[in-house]
């Protein structure tokens, strides 16, 4: 390979500093050696990096777009240079985080906030799952943490699992949906007349899940939480919505609130890891998840997110 990071870090410092001797400078150099550092990536590369017409070397077109494009190549070094120090001392090079799509994303932001202000290098990928996905992401190892996995943990074994809180369900309809205009509580039969509206379990290798669906219901079944309520909105259907994500629309009108005999109105939500697998990045997010502020604002139980100390 003929550019090297050596050489392409002195092709910076040359351009940031103005010179040939502030770049030496910078990098505790003699200025013969920061000549002959460009003076043989030019041979290597056939190219003239500088104009050195004038009193002040500047550079050319050739050396504009290599500076530009090794740079990205310097960060990307230094990125690497970090991550796997990082490594060395506990820390993950990526954790995947899949939450269920119960939860806003936007409640995971503050979380996240925190975790980069400690500058871990750790890469965060988050992955959004339905009903028994987060456990089947799990299982299957595409994912190394998961964030308000509903229902009960399948049985494994090699799963930790600790309970996180609940989100409380209500059974709304649009305003002009017939089911609006029928007396409390609604009966199943009464339901039963109607289309449910159902967001799809996300699940590849468990059995799928359904909530809130009658045996022989019509179903109009939505990729996500957010579709779910924008159907429900819309009259395509009724069903059960977390009240996090109701209750604005209910304050607005866009949505009625039914009673219904019998219903359950909480789903209880997990944290859930493989231990053995447990890095520095898994363990901060544990520390942070098991604060109970934390959990009831994740959950919308509280809108103020708790700050961390210091």
């Amino acid at each position: 390979m003929r550019i090297s990071l050596d050489a392409l870090l002195v092709l910076d410092s040359i351009s940031r500093n103005g010179s040939f001797a502030a770049a030496g400078e910078e990098l505790h150099r003699v200025p013969s050696a920061i000549t002959y550092t460009i003076q043989k990536l030019e041979q290597d590369l056939e190219v003239q990096l500088f104009d050195r017409s004038g009193h002040r070397a500047r550079l050319t077109d050739a050396g504009e777009a290599l500076l530009r494009d090794g740079r990205h190549l310097l960060r990307a070094a230094t990125d690497l240079e970090n991550r796997v120090k990082h490594v060395a001392t506990g820390w993950e090079t990526e954790l995947r985080i899949a939450v269920d799509d119960l939860v806003p994303t936007e409640r995971l932001f503050p979380l996240l906030k925190d975790f980069y202000r400690d500058a871990s290098g750790t890469r965060i990928r988050l992955a959004m799952e339905v009903l028994g996905g987060c456990w089947d992401a799990l299982l299957s190892g595409r994912a190394d943490l998961v964030i308000g996995a509903p229902g009960d943990a399948p049985p494994a074994g090699l799963l930790a699992v600790e309970p996180m809180g609940s989100f409380e369900f209500v059974f709304v309809v649009s305003p002009d949906h017939p089911l609006a205009g029928l007396s409390d509580p609604l009966s199943a039969q009464d339901i039963l007349l109607h289309r449910a509206v159902s967001a799809a379990d996300t699940s590849r290798s468990l059995a799928p899940r359904s909530s809130g669906l009658l045996d022989g219901q019509d179903t109009l079944t939505v990729p996500t939480m957010r579709a779910k309520v924008s159907a429900q909105i819309a009259g395509l259907g009724a069903g059960y919505l977390p009240l996090l994500w109701a209750a604005p629309h209910i304050a607005a009108g866009r949505l009625v609130k039914k009673e219904v005999e019998g219903s359950k109105s909480k789903t209880n939500v997990y944290l859930a890891w493989h231990p053995r697998q447990a890095g520095k990045a898994l363990k901060w997010f544990l520390d942070r998840l098991r604060d109970k502020a934390v959990q009831q604002y994740v959950l919308g139980e509280s809108g103020t997110y708790p700050p961390t100390a210091g």
